[in-house]
């Protein structure tokens, strides 16, 4: 399992598209879409993560065709991020029992 993180979005973006989006790469298990905004509620930096299981030779690919493409509005940064600290207290209290 890896996990991504997508920078670049489109506000207009949702989960199903993110998650359509990466399919081909690999089984894309949870997604997390954020967007930031100022102080008049408009938003202005989206971005997201997946987690996907995805092979080494997968994730290159991925990386090679989706880093810096252009997709709906918005131009892709995808870089491979630190696990989500709730998955991983998930997974610990899940080996204490």
């Amino acid at each position: 399992m890896r996990r991504l993180y997508i920078g670049g979005l489109s506000h207009a973006i949702t989960e199903k598209d993110l998650k359509d989006r990466f399919r081909k790469f690999g089984d894309v298990e949870d997604v997390e879409l954020r967007t930031r905004r100022d102080e008049e509620g408009v938003p202005y930096k989206t971005f997201g993560y997946i987690n996907i299981n995805i092979s080494d030779a997968d994730l290159k690919k991925c990386l090679t065709v989706l880093n810096k493409s252009k997709w709906k509005g918005g131009t892709l940064q995808i870089e491979t991020a630190k696990e989500s600290f709730l998955h991983r207290y998930s997974l610990s209290l899940k080996l204490q029992k």
